[in-house]
């Protein structure tokens, strides 16, 4: 009987608990906390310093926006006559204020070229303010470019590019000027929303933090957003937030899903895909047409004329593939092996997949993106 009881535990030991462990993650790894957000900032500015790689003479709006800075230092031009300079280049500059980000931290830019230039590389950002959508700036960007690509042309026209040499990154290249609104300490209670909403998974959310700080703590509105009470002082919610962010819990079980991206042809399935007991049938119809032209020859003083022929080559070739059955509850890997038995493209996957689906046989929710 002990022995029963030893041998029980140790299968429980090796198949139970790697399966509880593998469903518990970090509570904050599955929501989002209301208030603690990222914030878009982007600017417009001019990049100098181009080995005449920068924007031409059509481009308009750099050349005047190197008059506009002139100006600025007193040097004043006549509106008619723009200064044209390949050195130049009009760019879009776009930066991630962080959560909660404080005035004096530096963040990267990213630098975009909206003329025509050939080239960003060498270049250095004049100073730019980078706006919020609500259109105050938020911070400061300058400085010499990194640029992963390279652009080099011939007298003839003949040029080779590697990878973007139009668009490169400042690291730290943007100082931080003033605070985005803390939305965060203006909530009454913490509110949590979940990445992936599931009934199971807030559930367990509930009982895991009320498990820790007591009934009544967190509870559920619905299936994707949480209310934690939680203290006003802000030393003691920040204590509060760490013991929150050391919680794991266990996720609900999550759709099995179909993932088609039909301009690039990916497929990603999930392990929890099943198929019911179907049959599959896969093959291609290849109609082949050459058209030949050639000429008919008059015999010698026949006083005949040479007449112009066409002629049609046809062939219809039909690929010949077998029946494959797919029997109940087929899993992810067997469905992917059968799928290559029959030689099918990730194209005809996803002709498979839909049809499957149309059929009732795939036990998995479809998105074509």
């Amino acid at each position: 009987m002990n022995r029963f009881i030893v041998a029980l535990c140790v299968f429980i030991s090796c198949f139970s608990a790697p399966t509880l462990a593998a469903k518990s993650r970090p509570l904050l790894d599955l929501v989002d906390v209301l208030g603690v957000r990222e914030n878009q900032l982007v600017g417009y500015g001019l990049v100098v310093g181009l080995a005449g790689s920068g924007d031409k003479a059509q481009v308009k709006f750099s050349a005047q926006s190197l008059n506009n800075m002139l100006k600025q230092f007193g040097v004043t031009m006549d509106e008619s006559a723009l200064p044209k300079s390949k050195n130049i280049a009009a760019v879009a500059v776009h930066a991630t204020l962080p959560a909660m980000a404080n005035p004096g931290q530096a963040i990267d830019v990213t630098v975009n070229s909206l003329g025509d230039a050939k080239s960003l590389h060498g270049g250095s950002l004049m100073l730019t303010p980078l706006k919020g959508v609500d259109g105050k700036v938020y911070a400061l960007a300058q400085g010499n470019l990194v640029v992963g690509g390279m652009n080099a042309s011939g007298q003839n026209g003949s040029s080779v590019t590697v990878n973007v040499p139009t668009s490169g990154i400042i690291p730290s290249g943007a100082i931080i000027e003033r605070n985005a609104a803390d939305m965060f300490k203006l909530q009454a209670n913490v509110v949590l929303n979940l990445k992936q909403p599931n009934y199971q998974t807030a559930r367990n959310i509930v009982k895991a933090i009320n498990k820790v700080f007591g009934p009544g703590i967190a509870s559920a509105e619905n299936w994707g957003r949480l209310q934690v009470s939680a203290p006003a002082d802000a030393n003691s919610r920040n204590t509060f937030m760490s013991m929150l962010q050391d919680i794991r819990v266990e996720q609900g079980l999550q759709q099995p899903r179909v993932i088609v991206n039909s301009r690039t042809g990916t497929v990603v399935m999930n392990d929890l895909v099943k198929v019911n007991r179907a049959a599959v049938s896969h093959g291609n119809l290849t109609i082949t047409i050459a058209e030949t032209e050639g000429a008919s020859q008059p015999g010698a003083f026949s006083n005949g004329r040479t007449l112009p022929l066409q002629a049609s080559m046809v062939d219809v070739n039909e690929q010949q593939n077998h029946m494959l059955l797919m029997p109940e509850g087929t899993s992810l890997d067997e469905i992917v092996k059968a799928v290559n038995a029959l030689g099918a493209t990730p194209s005809e996957l996803m002709s498979i997949l839909i049809a499957l689906d149309k059929a009732g046989a795939l036990e998995a929710e479809l998105l074509v993106i």
